[in-house]
């Protein structure tokens, strides 16, 4: 079910780079139980004007998937981001 979850997260992309938040390397861990799927995920920087907007777009992205009921998204800072979470063959594109 978590992969499900990590599969649905990839419809949330990052406006400014126009890339799927999963393979930007901003989702750190999906656990789901009961119901209720819990995502821990950072952001490009503790500024990020889309913030927001991509907070929201994960927690409804993982309520699409059956058998969520509810999601929740916890931001955290640590690890803090770095363009080497990247998926590879996504920093490969974006000449990295």
């Amino acid at each position: 079910m978590a992969e499900k979850v990590r599969t649905a997260l990839r419809t949330v992309t990052d406006p400014e780079l126009g890339i799927n938040i999963v393979d930007l390397g901003l989702v750190y861990d999906v656990e789901v139980e009961e119901g209720e799927a819990k995502v821990t995920m950072t952001l490009t920087s503790p500024g990020c004007p889309a913030g927001g907007q991509i907070l929201g777009g994960a927690k409804d992205a993982a309520e699409t998937v059956d058998g969520v009921e509810e999601a929740v998204v916890s931001l955290v800072w640590k690890p803090f981001w770095t363009p080497e979470r990247i998926d590879p063959a996504v920093r490969a594109m974006m000449g990295f």
